[in-house]
C-alpha cells in the first residue's frame, strides 16, 4: 500500500516571503472558500509570524482578521496552524512569559489548531514554554527544528534536538528549512533518525525555494517518513517563496505516494484572486527580484526571503561606498562586486558569531554585521566597527545559547566594552508585564476584547497597536501607498527621479479612519538614497542663537540610515538646551531594519539637532551640535 502525503498551504508565508504586507480581511474571506474547494489541503497556515504586526501597520485589527480567516477552514475540517518565535512570540524581540501564555489562549479561541514554534537559536529552553503553553490552551504543539547547514549543525544535532523536544511534550516536529539550503540526502537522514526513535511522531516539512534544493528535499523527506509537506502556489510560488503545489503533487504522485486530487477550477480561482490582491495594493510592496531563485545563496546560507530587503540595502550602501571611492580617486564597485563581498563576509563572520541558525531575526543580524564590516573596510576602517545592541544581545547569550562557540576575537571585543556574557534562562530576564498593559487599556478607555485579545495585541505589539488605535498607522499607510502608485505610474527623468508628468497630484489629502479625518501630506518625488530631502523638512529644534558656530562640537552619524531621537514612547527625546555627557545615547540611526544607538563622544549643552526626526542621513552627517 502506498504511503499518503498531505499538503499544507502556507498562504500567509507566501505573502510575507514575497513582500511587506498580507491581504486585508475582506480579501482573505473572499479567497478562503476557493482554497477549501481545491480539496487537496489538510492544513492551511493562517496566522503568526509577522502577520498580525503588518495588519496593524496598514490599520486593520488583526484579531478580527484571524477569526474571520480561520472560520471557513474550521467549518471545512481543515486544520489551521500558526508560526510563533518562542521567546520572541510573534515579534522580533523577547516577550514576557505572561504575554506568551495569553498568546496561545487567544489564538486557540480565535480558531488556530496548531502552534508551530521555533527558536531562532534552536535553544530548547526557549521552546519549553511554547510547548507547555500551547498544550495548556488545547492546541497541538508542533516544535520546530530551524535548519541551517554548518559544521556544528549535523544530522545528530537535529535528531538529538527533536528527541529533547518530544520529551518536553511536543506532539509533532516541523523541519523548517527557511533558507532552502538543507541538502536533500542530509535532510532525509534527519527525518529518518527522528522516525527511528519515535515512529509515531508526525513530521511536517517546510522549505523555501531559494537556491533550488527544495523539490529534491521534499522527495527525500517524504521517502524518509515525513507525512505533511508545506507548499505555495502561483503567482507567489518559487523564488523567495515555496515549491509550487502542482510540482510537488506530480513529483510525489510519480514516486508512488498517495496524494489528494486537486480541483483545478478552484485552483485557478485562487490564483486569479491572489493576482487581484497584488494588483490592488500588495504588489506595490513586492520586489520583482523576489520572483527569482539564486544559487549564490548556497554559500552564505541566507534565507531567500531576505533577498528583497538585502538588495535594497545593497543599493543604498553601494551609493555610499562609491561616493567615498569617487571622493578619494578610487575605482567604484559594481553591485555584483559588493554582493559577492557581502556573501564572503557572511561566511567569515557567521562562525565567529557562534553559527546562529540563519532564521529570523538572527539571519538579519548576521547579514547586518557582515554589511557593516564590508562598508567599514571599503572605507579603510576596521572590521567590527559597528555591532548593534541586538546583535550583542545574541552574542552575549541573552536570546539563548548559540550552537557554536563565540570566537576569541569577539570575546575580546566584548571585554574591551565591559560586556558580560549571560548564562541563565533567557525568559527570566523579561518579567511579566500584562498588569501594566491592563492599566494602560483602562487609562485609555480601551476594551480588552473577547478572550482578552485586544489586551494581548497591545502587549505583543505596543507601538504598532497604539498607532493603530490612534489612526496614525492607517493614515501613514494610505499616504505611502498613494506615493508608490504615483511613482510606479510615472516616467523617470534623466536625473533618475520619478515624477508624475501627466495628472495633477495633491500634495495634501484627507484620509478617513473609523470616521475620523486625518490630514496627511504626500511627497510624490522619489529621490535617490544619496540625496538629501531638505525642502519640506525642518530641524527638530532651532539652534540656540547665542552659541557661536565655531564653538560648537559635533556628533556625527557613524552610518547612513534614518535618524530618530527615540525608538519608543518610553524614552524622552533629547532637545536643544539639554546637557549631555560623553556616552549618553542621543538618538538612533535605523539602518537595515536595526536601530543603532548613537552615543555622544563629547559632553556639553545641545545647541542644535540637525536632522528632522525620521530624516535620512549619510555617514558623517552632523546629527547634533553641542557647546
Amino acid at each position: 500500500m502506498s504511503k499518503a502525503i498531505k499538503f499544507s498551504l502556507v498562504y500567509r508565508d507566501m505573502w510575507q516571503s514575497s513582500g511587506k504586507y498580507v491581504p486585508r480581511v475582506d480579501q482573505l474571506v473572499k479567497v478562503a472558500p476557493h482554497i477549501v474547494k481545491m480539496g487537496c489541503f489538510a492544513r492551511v497556515e493562517t496566522n503568526g509570524g509577522g502577520f498580525e504586526q503588518v495588519n496593524l501597520l496598514f490599520g486593520e485589527n488583526p484579531n478580527k482578521a484571524v477569526r474571520a480567516w480561520t472560520k471557513p477552514f474550521q467549518e471545512a475540517g481543515i486544520q489551521t496552524h500558526m508560526l510563533e518565535r518562542a521567546l520572541n512570540g510573534i515579534r522580533m524581540s523577547p516577550v514576557p512569559a505572561d504575554v506568551r501564555r495569553l498568546f496561545f489562549k487567544v489564538k486557540k479561541a480565535q480558531g488556530t489548531d496548531i502552534s508551530r514554534s521555533f527558536c531562532g537559536l534552536n535553544d530548547v529552553r526557549n521552546l519549553e514554554n511554547s510547548i507547555k503553553f500551547a498544550k495548556a490552551a488545547g492546541m497541538i504543539a508542533q516544535a520546530t527544528l530551524s535548519v541551517t547547514y554548518s559544521p556544528v549543525h549535523t544530522v545528530e544535532y537535529y535528531v538529538d534536538m527533536a528527541k529533547k523536544l518530544i520529551a518536553m511534550g511536543a506532539d509533532e516536529i516541523c523541519v523548517k528549512d527557511m533558507a532552502g539550503i538543507g541538502r536533500p540526502a542530509w535532510l532525509g537522514k534527519i527525518v529518518k533518525g527522528i522516525k527511528a526513535a519515535h515512529p509515531a511522531i508526525i513530521i511536517q516539512y517546510h522549505a523555501h525555494s531559494g537556491p533550488g534544493f527544495a523539490p529534491a528535499s521534499i522527495l527525500e523527506v517524504a521517502r524518509a517518513g515525513a507525512e505533511i509537506i508545506d507548499v505555495g502556489m502561483e503567482p507567489l510560488s518559487w523564488g523567495t517563496g515555496h515549491v509550487d503545489l502542482l510540482t510537488a503533487h506530480e513529483m510525489l504522485r510519480d514516486a508512488g505516494f498517495e496524494v489528494p486530487d486537486i480541483n483545478m477550477e478552484a485552483y485557478m480561482q485562487v490564483r486569479k484572486l491572489t493576482q487581484e490582491f497584488m494588483d490592488d495594493f500588495l504588489g506595490y510592496y513586492i520586489n520583482p527580484k523576489n520572483r527569482f531563485m539564486n544559487s549564490l545563496l548556497i554559500g552564505p546560507g541566507l534565507p531567500g526571503g531576505m533577498m528583497g530587503s538585502l538588495m535594497a540595502d545593497l543599493e543604498d550602501n553601494l551609493k555610499s561606498v562609491n561616493k567615498f571611492k569617487n571622493k578619494n580617486g578610487l575605482r567604484p564597485l559594481s553591485q555584483d562586486e559588493l554582493l559577492i563581498k557581502l556573501f564572503d563576509e557572511v561566511q567569515y563572520v557567521w562562525p565567529k558569531l557562534g553559527y546562529p541558525p540563519l532564521v529570523t531575526p538572527f539571519s538579519q543580524y548576521v547579514k547586518n554585521v557582515a554589511m557593516f564590516n564590508v562598508m567599514a573596510m571599503e572605507k579603510n576602517k576596521a572590521r567590527w566597527s559597528m555591532i548593534p545592541d541586538n546583535v550583542w544581545d545574541m552574542i552575549l547569550g541573552k536570546s539563548g545559547q548559540l550552537p557554536g562557540p563565540v570566537d576569541p576575537e569577539i570575546i575580546q571585543l566584548a571585554k574591551a566594552q565591559n560586556k558580560i556574557f549571560f548564562t541563565g534562562i533567557p525568559q527570566d530576564s523579561y518579567p511579566d508585564a500584562l498588569d501594566n498593559f491592563r492599566q494602560e487599556m483602562k487609562d485609555q478607555g480601551w476594551d480588552v476584547g473577547p478572550d482578552e485579545e485586544e489586551l494581548f495585541e497591545l502587549a505583543m505589539h505596543p507601538e504598532q497597536y497604539r498607532a493603530f488605535k490612534s489612526g496614525k498607522a492607517k493614515a501613514d499607510f494610505e499616504a505611502d501607498l498613494a506615493k508608490r502608485k504615483i511613482a510606479k505610474n510615472s516616467p523617470p527623468t534623466s536625473e533618475g527621479k520619478t515624477i508624475n508628468s501627466t495628472a495633477p497630484s495633491p500634495s495634501e489629502m484627507n484620509v478617513t479612519v473609523n470616521g475620523e479625518v486625518f490630514h496627511v501630506k504626500v511627497d510624490y518625488e522619489i529621490h535617490p538614497a544619496s540625496e538629501k530631502a531638505s525642502a519640506n523638512q525642518t530641524a527638530v529644534q532651532p539652534p540656540i542663537a547665542a552659541k557661536a558656530e565655531e564653538e560648537a562640537r559635533m556628533i556625527l552619524a557613524p552610518i547612513e540610515g534614518k535618524f530618530f531621537l527615540t525608538k519608543s514612547n518610553a524614552e524622552s527625546p533629547k532637545k536643544v538646551g539639554d546637557n549631555i555627557q560623553e556616552g549618553d545615547i542621543i538618538g538612533y540611526v535605523e539602518s537595515m531594519k536595526v536601530y543603532n544607538a548613537i552615543t555622544a563622544d563629547v559632553g556639553g549643552q545641545i545647541t542644535e539637532i540637525c536632522p528632522g526626526d525620521g530624516e535620512s542621513v549619510d555617514e558623517d552627517d552632523i546629527l547634533i551640535k553641542v557647546h
